[in-house]
């Protein structure tokens, strides 16, 4: 009985001791979660104070204003305990017990049957794909000051066979956050979509706010039982808001979006529990349809090794939604493009088909359409068209090819005024290799075909003056005769794969006429800091191939809707003009511009209207000094805080890269740089820059001399 009553007694206290010491470790663990502050300068004007399992992080948003987070490191706690902005001075709650929310889809790339990652031509919504919750383990955190922004690094994320670190991003001079689930794997052949958020157990809302996609703001009450639903936005945006504020959710403007032919505004935002039957919690965030617009829908690449930033954009605000809501628009002017003196906004590579859906169809012609109130509304100055994409007669019958060409001039002059331009185009795929684009500084009828017993030019009674192109020689012919353009559309993918490459010998190449190639985010990779590397690499390659060609930016889309969301897709180039050009004088300065070079690319964000080598401008030649010291001066203009600047470089053979640091920087900027670098033997130069949502410019090349 002793020994019973002993071996009952000694296997209480064992049990007692096993939870008592259970239960110190794991204090002790919450205790010492490892926080490395060794990256963390507080000059940066951010203030970072641990306590405990926790982590406070306040930063200046203005002259006068502060936010703070306040981050929860215990695993059973949400992540972000408390965000707050202060208000007069006054400290705001505006959202309380969050957790960061990540839904990653993989599916498979085709590498094989086209351009390996370069490949738009793919369906990889119709291949195997699965899609996973991805898990935050908090076993680590660190602070890293990086210029003007403070990065916390949360430890671990995985999802299937991705893995990584969590990072909340803070930016000194804005309310801003970006929080990114930064991931990579090993498998090969690997295409991704993701969507993200917030979530809570709590009743943190008041209501669900956003702007619809006419511009009226909308809402409904913050039911921690709706279930999760897509919900249609304009300007990218769902707000969560609380008594004190609001907290506006959003993804980079134009990263976020893969490229598709179609700008159909599928949905991007999402609210309520249970979202995709993965995420339980109540939540608010941004999405993306797996079906895209049920053409072609490539997805994201996710090559092995590559550090994919799956994030996501938070602005705190003690406003309403509707203010809210106006302090994110500021960051893309709205969704228009910022008028710049001495420069017109052109864009370009549009199928509308305006003109074989409507007019020839028979249909009403409206006074104002809707693609016309799209551009107006974006702040474009110029349209270039590419109508007749498979729709049309380009070769035939005369009878009504040329009555096909009256109507889209006439349309063109009809909706051009004093203030916008509708430039007939058209995407011709005849003679040269791959798709193309032709420009005419004027309307020019012609034909793309010609019988051996046809003359190349004839003057009918009703047209006037026709021209009809059997081969590559006649096509250059008539660019000469009628002093146009051509260039590659969508180079090195798409049905220009292989192209330019495969003709940069041949004599319409070579030619003036030949204006280089388009410039598109294809393909989409979430690891890269800049958009369409593809084409600026093609830069690159035509400069040192020697030919003084360019790239202009193309948006490539068909149908042109208010409801779209279209400037996600969108990009422009500003032409150095003055004025337009009227329309029935024709528009030779466009044409002028683009073949001197006298212009620059941007997604809308990043301004660059000063770009000068040693005093010469883009499309000019600036002469070097014997020892190659070169100064080049950039005026900037940005909205989201700037990441780098990068000065591009050949001699003919390589390709040179100068990465100039420009995490200093605050939100909403104008600043002149100077660079000083050495470009000797070098045999031309161009610069891009990037800033903290991959939104960026780039300019044309300075051609240099010794």
């Amino acid at each position: 009985m002793f020994f019973a009553d002993s071996a009952f007694v000694s296997k209480a206290l064992m049990k007692k001791l096993t939870l008592l010491i259970a239960l110190l470790t794991s204090s002790v663990t919450l205790a010492q979660t490892p926080i490395d502050l060794s990256g963390y300068q507080k000059k940066s004007g951010t203030n970072v104070v641990r306590q405990k399992n926790s982590l406070e992080v306040s930063w200046p948003t203005t002259a006068q204003e502060k936010a703070r987070l306040i981050l929860n490191l215990d695993p059973a706690q949400p992540l972000f305990t408390s965000l707050q902005v202060t208000k007069q001075g006054a400290w705001k709650e505006i959202a309380s017990a969050l957790d960061p929310a990540f839904v990653l889809t993989i599916g498979k790339r085709d590498l094989i049957s086209q351009n390996g990652w370069n490949i738009f031509f793919d369906k990889t919504n119709k291949k195997p794909h699965q899609s996973y919750a991805v898990e935050l383990t908090k076993r680590s955190a660190s602070v890293q000051t990086v210029g003007s922004r403070t990065v916390i690094r949360v430890g671990d994320v995985q999802a299937a066979t991705f893995s990584g670190a969590l990072e909340i991003t803070v930016y000194t001079g804005t309310p801003l956050v970006n929080v990114a689930a930064v991931m990579a794997t090993e498998v090969d052949s690997t295409a991704i979509l993701y969507d993200a958020g917030l979530v809570t157990k709590k009743p943190v809302w008041n209501r669900i706010a956003w702007s619809d996609t006419e511009n009226q703001m909308q809402g409904v009450p913050a039911d921690l039982n709706q279930l999760n639903k897509a919900q249609a936005v304009k300007y990218r945006t769902i707000i969560g808001q609380s008594q004190a504020g609001s907290l506006a959710v959003f993804p980079a403007p134009h990263q976020y979006f893969y490229p598709l032919d179609e700008a159909f505004n599928l949905d991007f935002t999402w609210y309520g529990k249970n979202y995709r039957s993965l995420v339980p919690e109540f939540g608010i965030g941004i999405r993306q349809d797996l079906m895209g617009d049920k053409r072609w829908v490539p997805w994201v690449n996710a090559p092995p090794k590559t550090q994919q930033r799956l994030n996501f954009f938070c602005l705190l605000s003690a406003d309403q939604p509707a203010p809210a809501l106006e302090a994110v628009k500021k960051f893309t002017h709205g969704d228009s493009y910022k008028p710049v003196p001495g420069y017109k906004t052109m864009s370009s590579h549009f199928h509308n088909e305006f003109v074989m859906n409507v007019i020839l169809a028979g249909k009403p012609v409206p006074e104002n359409p809707n693609f016309v109130k799209v551009f107006k509304n974006a702040g474009v100055n110029i349209v270039h068209l590419a109508e007749f994409h498979y729709t049309a007669h380009p070769k035939g019958p005369d009878s009504l090819r040329l009555r096909e060409m009256k109507a889209l001039h006439d349309m063109c002059q009809r909706y051009s005024t004093a203030d916008f331009l509708l430039l007939p185009g058209e995407e011709p795929n005849e003679f040269f290799g791959g798709h193309w684009l032709s420009f005419f500084p004027r309307p020019v009828t012609w034909i793309m075909d010609r019988k051996a017993d046809k003359p190349f030019v004839t003057d009918d009674p009703q047209y006037g003056k026709v021209y009809r192109v059997g081969d590559k020689t006649d096509m250059l012919n008539l660019l000469k005769a009628e002093n146009g353009l051509a260039w590659t559309a969508h180079a090195r993918t798409k049905g220009s794969t292989g192209y330019p490459d495969k003709y940069k010998e041949e004599a319409f190449f070579t030619s003036d006429h030949f204006f280089g190639a388009a410039w598109k985010n294809i393909p989409a990779d979430l690891s890269e800091p800049r958009l369409s590397r593809r084409v600026l690499d093609l830069m690159d390659d035509m400069a040192n191939w020697g030919h003084k060609k360019h790239a202009i930016a193309e948006a490539d889309i068909f149908t042109m809707e208010p409801e779209n969301e279209t400037y996600a897709h969108l990009n422009v180039n500003y032409l150095q003009l003055d004025r337009l050009p009227d329309y029935k004088q024709g528009w030779q300065p466009v044409l002028d511009a683009m073949r001197q070079g006298k212009f620059f690319v941007s997604t809308g964000e990043v301004l660059l209207p000063i770009f000068t080598v040693n005093g010469k401008g883009a499309g000019e030649t600036a002469t070097l000094p014997g020892n190659g010291e070169t100064t080049v001066t950039l005026a900037v203009d940005w909205t989201y805080p700037l990441t780098f600047a990068e000065i591009i470089s050949g001699d003919g053979k390589q390709v040179f890269r100068e990465r100039i640091d420009l995490t200093n920087t605050l939100p909403f900027g104008k600043q002149t740089f100077a660079f000083k670098t050495n470009l000797k033997n070098r045999k031309w130069v161009r610069v891009e820059v990037w800033d903290a949502a991959v939104n960026g410019a780039f300019t044309q090349q300075v051609w240099l001399a010794d």
